[in-house]
């Protein structure tokens, strides 16, 4: 979306006139018209008093509509599998430095025989049952509610050590940024 469709769309939203926007901005019908159709490009002086006008930061009009907000519906969720265990695992969001999903784990099973690594960061949460968490030398049990992090580049492992399946959440970040739809 460019920042007149932007503009047009709150303004809409939001039940505004562009004469009211104009008694608010001092800014011509005739120039607001154009902007949001694109036929002019306003000064940054400019998007400022229609932002707040419309009553919105300057930065959301200035997005891109890949950096705007994203939604996905449950229903719409991606779904993969991973490890030799065939881990269920729920895509939620992604951002061009990071992702977040839902891993299903059923009893007994692990993200592996061995630990593994690889680039980013990750923060765990617990979200049902209970699993073993390993990092090198550390070894914890965290059960429902319980959160846990780790840089990703040092081996690690998750394994169900309860009697019933493990949901947990988990988001990775990376400095780098990643084409996430790539999995």
């Amino acid at each position: 979306m460019d920042i007149g469709s932007t503009i047009r769309s709150i303004r809409k939203r939001k039940n505004i006139t562009i004469a009211q926007i104009c008694e608010m901005t001092g800014l011509s019908q005739g120039f607001m018209s154009q902007v949001e159709t694109n036929k002019t490009s306003p000064s940054i002086a400019t998007l400022e008093h229609i932002a707040g006008a419309l009553g919105v930061p300057l930065a959301y009009l200035l997005l891109k509509k890949e950096e705007q907000m994203q939604i996905i519906r449950k229903e719409d969720r991606k779904q993969t599998s991973s490890g030799p265990d065939e881990l269920k695992v729920s895509h939620l969001a992604t951002t061009k430095h990071g992702r977040m999903m839902i891993v299903e784990m059923p009893p007994g099973s692990s993200t592996g025989e061995e630990p593994h690594a690889h680039e980013g960061e990750e923060v765990h949460l617990v979200m049902k049952g209970t699993i073993l968490a390993e990092q090198g030398e550390d070894e914890i049990v965290l059960t429902e509610g319980d959160s846990f992090s780790w840089n990703a580049c040092t081996p690690h492992k998750v394994k169900n050590i309860g009697e019933e399946t493990a949901l947990i959440m988990i988001s990775v970040y990376t400095d780098e940024p990643k084409d996430w739809t790539v999995l």
